[in-house]
């Protein structure tokens, strides 16, 4: 009998430290050196339009450079507070390990490779992409399955290059890679007539095409994808406080938007009766604590940045140059594979 009521008394104290452990968040190196800081480091692209680019102000806008502005609103109550690091392909993973930045959200697709040889975590997929090509609409071609022994401009360091030696040896056929390490001198060589084709994530083809084409209808993005691109922020290993801080903002987002949370009612959602939009608002049970934030992280990011629908379609969406379709990354309940984890 006294060796069960030992056991039971056991019990009942791991259960009560669990408890007390799982009602406290463990600070994280990262978020107490951007706190000290007050600001955020992120690395962005160099100038993709709709995903990460300056204006002539400096002014960074786009779907990448939003998600870094909802971290600062979420961390620092602020999403200006924010210092834009912009990185080419062959920088990006080193400036991240090395700490130079806090958060890599610069178009980056997760792999196998990157995720289990760099040190790094991938953390949220913000954007459902896939590998294609653009031709000239005067070279008439309409298929990929015509670009046999054509010369392709492509970026080298990429998950870009990989796949197009993979896909032209799938189909047996033959191609003259013209390999470029900087971006900008990429896209040049196309439009100067370099190479036959461009290929990158069909995002950023519809991004060069509006941004970099003297005439944008003079270009055509064939309909094949050729390979699956998922895209999203990537971290430092080592810090798994940081890590749940990126990934629950972005879940926080897509939930906002699956159930109506926009950046104009906001305050008005905080009354709302529904046990989930009140945890998201931080006006139910306080979801930030369990983060190490206030309980309104959400709430700020929302109000700052708005939901993931009202981020896409102001960046990318039909509405924007860039007239992109929801497609994929609509909401899993509209048809699309846009499915956050509760925030409960």
């Amino acid at each position: 009998m006294a060796g069960h009521l030992k056991r039971a008394v056991a019990a009942l104290a791991f259960g009560a430290a669990l408890a007390g452990f799982a009602g406290m968040a463990q600070a994280g190196k990262t978020l107490d050196t951007i706190k000290q800081r007050g600001q955020v480091i992120c690395g962005v692209n160099t100038g993709l339009a709709g995903f990460g680019a300056a204006d002539s102000q400096g002014n960074w806008a786009g779907l990448d450079v939003d998600i870094c502005r909802a971290l600062a609103a979420a961390v620092l109550g602020d999403a200006n507070k924010v210092r834009w690091v912009p990185l080419n392909t062959q920088q990006r993973f080193t400036a991240l390990q090395s700490g130079e930045i806090d958060i890599l959200s610069r178009n980056t697709t997760f792999t196998l490779t990157r995720d289990a040889s760099l040190g790094l975590h991938q953390t949220a997929i913000t954007y459902y992409d896939g590998q294609g090509f653009m031709v000239t609409k005067k070279s008439n071609i309409k298929s990929a399955k015509q670009l046999n022994n054509s010369s392709v401009c492509v970026q080298a360091g990429t998950t870009t290059e990989k796949n197009l030696n993979d896909y032209f040896r799938a189909q047996k056929m033959k191609f003259k890679p013209v390999v470029f390490e900087d971006f900008e001198a990429s896209k040049k060589a196309f439009f100067s007539g370099r190479c036959q084709v461009y290929t990158t994530d069909a995002s950023g083809l519809a991004s060069i095409r509006n941004k970099d084409a003297a005439k944008p209808d003079d270009y055509v993005i064939l309909p094949e994808l050729i390979s699956k691109e998922p895209l999203g922020p990537v971290v430092r290993r080592g810090d798994d406080e940081w890590f749940a801080i990126v990934k629950w903002t972005i879940y926080a987002l897509l939930e906002a938007e699956e159930y109506g949370i926009t950046q104009a009612n906001v305050e008005q959602m905080k009354g709302d009766p529904s046990p989930a939009i009140q945890r998201i608002l931080g006006s139910g049970e306080d979801s930030g604590k369990l983060l190490g934030l206030s309980k309104d992280w959400a709430a700020n990011a929302l109000k700052a940045v708005g939901n993931y629908g009202e981020i896409f379609e102001r960046n990318v969406g039909p509405k924007s140059p860039l007239k992109l379709p929801r497609g994929a990354n609509n909401l899993w309940n509209k048809g699309g594979l846009m499915y956050a984890p509760p925030v409960r």
